[in-house]
């Protein structure tokens, strides 16, 4: 086990993109409501490498201990997955709402290949449909490197190998396609589907508070620096971080302080006059 720090055994090191560091992280979920404070609902504290979707679960089990689970729940790319689409819906009757993973296969990406969305899923027949016609060869239900269900499905070598259109769908000898199970599969195109659509960038835009938060909580609060050793010392600090946060709004919500508008960036405010 790789022990981050000399002198905290819980610290683990961490990067997300460009930065990195030996600690925690803090996950803070806030209210949204446009005629109330913007008040912190739930903090967790993780060691670093903790993956944001792993958290997912706990939040909502807090929330729902407290009375206080959202109906929808604003949530970073991070925090979503297919698996999650589907579960929190239903087992804590919440709707994810958030920018969905894309395909990252090449087909996907070149905007003129194949990608698994083109090809039709008979689920009943357990086949699957290429764009040029051909049916799938096998149909193989295994388990992926992170050890979830899914569904291998192979063509066959002859006709891919014959296909005219092989060249925008695979460089292999032939395709391999591998869908989520069914339940999952269909929530992520249809979640892909209304990611484009001009509600959900007008619905999503409310979360861009928590950044905001997460800002107030560095600056003021010094929560990027754990002044104490250990997960459960930490975790301490943030809860005391998030009340202060808290106290201040509502100090700020019943003297009928407006809340401060984005900030915009000098360049930005000049092409907006030349414009």
């Amino acid at each position: 086990m790789f022990v981050g720090s000399p002198y905290d055994a819980d610290a683990r090191y961490s990067q997300k993109r460009s930065t990195s560091w030996v600690g925690y992280k803090v996950h803070l979920t806030e209210a949204c409501d446009d005629d109330l404070p913007l008040l912190i609902t739930n903090v967790e504290t993780t060691i670093a490498n903790t993956q944001d979707f792993d958290v997912l679960e706990d939040v909502h089990d807090h929330l729902k201990a407290r009375q206080l689970l959202p109906g929808a729940h604003l949530v970073d790319m991070g925090y979503l997955s297919a698996g999650l689409l589907v579960s929190e819906r239903r087992d804590h009757d919440v709707k994810l709402i958030g920018p969905a993973r894309q395909d990252q296969r090449w087909q996907a990406w070149a905007g003129q290949g194949f990608a698994a969305e083109h090809f039709k899923v008979d689920w009943e027949r357990q086949m699957l449909t290429c764009p040029a016609g051909q049916v799938s060869a096998s149909w193989t239900n295994v388990l992926d490197q992170r050890q979830r269900a899914v569904v291998k499905v192979k063509f066959s070598m002859t006709d891919c190998g014959n296909c005219a259109l092989k060249i925008h769908c695979t460089k292999s000898s032939r395709r391999t396609v591998t869908l989520q199970q069914r339940e999952r599969h269909e929530a992520l195109l249809e979640w892909r589907g209304w990611t484009q659509t001009g509600e959900f960038a007008a619905l999503y835009a409310r979360r861009a508070g928590v950044e905001g938060t997460m800002s107030v909580g560095v600056r003021v609060a010094g929560m990027r620096r754990s002044r104490y050793c250990g997960l459960a010392k930490t975790r301490l600090q943030h809860l005391c971080t998030a009340s202060a946060l808290n106290l201040l709004r509502v100090a700020d919500h019943l003297d009928g302080q407006p809340r401060a508008r984005t900030r915009v960036a000098a360049f930005q405010r000049v092409l907006a006059q030349v414009a």
